[in-house]
């Protein structure tokens, strides 16, 4: 009888791949997860208990065949797992290295719930997906046959490039505008590289180059080129531009100089570290925290971003106020562990409502408590009256999430419309706007989302954009 290669969880316990000790990964930017061994993904994707029904996919945005790729690693077949990964998944390395895995497919495993620890998914992603770039099996977009339709996509974060894939392994001809000089959006400029390392990103969109895609790079739409000037340039536009603009946070002193937006801070910090460009508010200090005592305001994974960056930055101190306890913040417990681990201080149930200095030199900071659950169901923070006090700081970053821009007015085009929200009104899973031939999806559709979701997004878009493409063209046969 064959020897069983599954369902060893219960004799081979959880191991993630080794972690680089804190004293040593905040002096650079590298990524702090090893990389799996080949025995090692092996034995730890031997764990799957193969589900019947299987909660770690469902629970994936992408749905992705967990299960079986996890099969085919444990038995070692890897070219068979990483075919499998990438049938769902445009950028399963991406995926596998920044997702909250500890919120969708290993929070929802079964050995989980049943008290074994979860499978590693995501780390068991990351090395099939890397030793397939490594073995040359990752290739350039080959179509079939070429179609003779274009679309322009704005926007070379995730989803835009999720869908300028499928398109152009349909045939389809692609050109991606987006207003910074390298593609990639926040996997390129707000994720720091100690969690998604640049040559990553950068190599996709290599890919994406050598298969027909077009990029014109630092194109601002609505000055360097119209929204209707790519509408008449294509059959049909994609917009997937994010969500860009920082949410503000008032009180008195809060136009000192000092506080910063995440946004503005972290790319100035991938600008100067991960690609050696010469940002000049990094070289004189106001984008750099080195040296300084850093307040980061926000609990969400962008905080952790900003706080782990300002560590690694040689700042004096960090520290993060979050309004709500650990168990309610937004962001990775994962990634608040290895904060805490480099050196990081959280100050939770604490909100600011004011500032000190000119040049910012304090944060006045009230103590909360949580209250009655809200709308959302979590605990409301309550004020403690009396228990303002001010938290010393040469730099504020403020990490409060982000809102869209208003493109009908930015882009002259009042005929698309937006949510009470600002986000574009758009199809469920088509993405189809109140403009004919005009799609958006990712966070100006959902908000300020993970990217995963914004992957998803591009994908299903793509698929009915093709749709709608053939049965114009079915039409135009008649």
């Amino acid at each position: 009888m064959a020897k069983q290669p599954m369902l060893k969880f219960v004799q081979i316990e959880r191991d993630m791949p080794e972690k680089r000790a804190a004293d040593l990964r905040k002096k650079d930017f590298d990524e702090i997860y090893a990389e799996f061994a080949a025995a090692k993904a092996e034995e730890q994707a031997s764990r799957c208990s193969q589900c019947g029904v299987p909660y770690c996919q469902s629970h994936c945005p992408l749905h992705n065949n967990i299960p079986d790729w996890l099969r085919l690693t444990a038995t070692g077949r890897l070219e068979e797992a990483y075919a499998t990964s990438q049938a769902t998944n445009t950028f399963p390395e991406i995926c596998g290295r920044i997702c909250p895995q500890d919120r969708l497919c290993e929070g929802n495993c079964v050995i989980e719930q049943s008290g074994h620890g979860t499978v590693t998914i995501g780390s068991v992603e990351k090395y099939i997906t890397d030793t397939a770039w490594d073995n040359g099996w990752v290739k350039p977009i080959a179509p079939v046959a070429e179609r003779t339709e274009s679309v322009g996509i704005i926007g070379a974060g995730p989803g835009g490039l999720a869908a300028a894939d499928m398109l152009r392994r349909a045939g389809v001809q692609v050109t991606v505008y987006d207003r910074y000089d390298r593609a990639g959006g926040l996997l390129t400029y707000g994720i720091p590289g100690f969690k998604l390392e640049k040559d990553v990103v950068m190599r996709r969109v290599d890919l994406l180059k050598a298969g027909g895609v077009t990029f014109k790079m630092g194109v601002n739409v609505g000055e360097d080129i119209s929204f209707d000037d790519i509408r008449a340039a294509h059959d049909a536009v994609i917009i997937a531009t994010g969500v860009y603009k920082s949410r503000d946070l008032g009180g008195p002193g809060s136009g000192a100089a000092g506080i910063v937006k995440a946004i503005d801070y972290l790319t100035a910090s991938n600008k100067a570290s991960n690609f050696g460009d010469t940002v000049a508010e990094f070289e004189s200090g106001v984008l750099n925290a080195k040296g300084k005592k850093v307040v980061v305001i926000g609990g969400g994974d962008t905080a952790m971003d900003c706080v782990r960056t300002a560590i690694r930055q040689g700042a004096e101190s960090v520290k993060c106020l979050y309004r709500r306890d650990r168990a309610n913040m937004p962001g990775s417990q994962r990634e608040t562990q290895n904060a805490e681990e480099e050196g990081v201080v959280f100050e939770w149930l604490t909100a600011p409502v004011g500032f000190t200095g000119d040049a910012v030199n304090g944060v006045i900071v009230q103590r909360m408590r949580l209250g009655a659950p809200d709308a959302s169901g979590r605990q409301s923070p309550e004020v403690i009256d009396g228990s303002d006090y001010t938290e010393d700081a040469d730099l504020v970053i403020k990490a409060l999430g982000f809102e869209p821009e208003d493109l009908p007015q930015l882009w002259k085009t009042p005929g698309l419309e937006v949510t009470r929200w600002g986000t574009v009104k758009a199809e469920f899973t088509s993405g189809r706007t109140s403009i004919d031939g005009v799609y958006a999806i990712g966070d100006i559709v959902r908000g300020a989302s993970l990217v995963v979701w914004a992957i998803r997004d591009g994908r299903d878009c793509a698929e009915a954009l093709l749709s709608d493409l053939n049965a114009k063209a079915a039409v135009a046969a008649e």
